[in-house]
C-alpha cells in the first residue's frame, strides 16, 4: 500500500511510510570504516576483514561495469542518426 502524500511537499511523508519504503541513506561507509580502531582485532579477524573488503570492491567494480555498459547502450540507442 502506498504511503499518504504529504500535501506540503507533494511526496510521501517519511513518518507515514513503512521502513522498507524509506529511501536508503547513502552514507560514506568507507569513511566510517576508516575511523574504526583496528587495535582490538586479531590477525585472523583482520584478514577476514580484508577478504570482505576485497569482495565488496569486486562487487562495486562489477556494478560499475554493468552501469557503464547500460549507459553505453542507452547512448547508442538515443544518439541522433547521422552522428556516427
Amino acid at each position: 500500500m502506498a504511503a499518504p502524500i504529504d500535501s506540503k511537499r507533494g511526496q510521501n511523508h517519511p513518518a507515514l511510510m513503512d521502513e522498507e519504503e524509506l529511501p536508503r541513506p547513502r552514507g560514506d561507509a568507507a569513511s566510517l570504516l576508516a575511523k574504526e580502531s583496528l587495535d582490538t582485532y586479531s590477525q585472523d579477524e583482520l584478514m577476514e576483514r580484508v577478504a570482505q573488503l576485497e569482495a565488496e570492491i569486486a562487487r562495486v567494480k562489477a556494478h560499475h561495469a554493468k552501469a557503464a555498459n547500460h549507459r553505453q547502450a542507452a547512448d547508442a540507442l538515443f544518439r541522433p542518426r547521422g552522428s556516427d
